[in-house]
């Protein structure tokens, strides 16, 4: 658990995920188009996957990834995320750690 609430706190958005899922692919690149780079984790590329995998489900998650955290807090997981995005409430969460152009 310290190791998730860690690498969650590093940056401003991070995407614990594995590499093979797609949804976790759809919500890098949504946010992407939002101007945000989150850092990723490759839970299945760790060797502590398992204790990761797990420490995420003590979270509350019914699915252990994608698992986003905005400003160190969990947000969730996908359908979180895109109900988030469609009642226009992820957008302002994300402005602080969106790139400038």
């Amino acid at each position: 658990m310290d190791k998730v609430m860690r690498l969650a706190s590093e940056s401003g958005v991070v995407l614990f995920r594995k590499s093979s899922r797609c949804l976790c692919y759809t919500v890098k690149i949504l946010f992407h188009d939002l101007g945000v780079t989150p850092t990723v984790h490759d839970i299945d590329q760790d060797p502590e996957y398992r204790e990761i995998k797990k420490a995420l489900m003590r979270l509350g998650c019914n699915t252990p990834v994608p698992m986003i955290f905005i400003g160190g807090k969990l947000l969730g997981s996908t359908n979180e995320v895109m109900s988030l995005h469609l009642s226009g409430g992820l957008i302002p969460l994300l402005r602080p750690y969106q790139a400038l152009y």
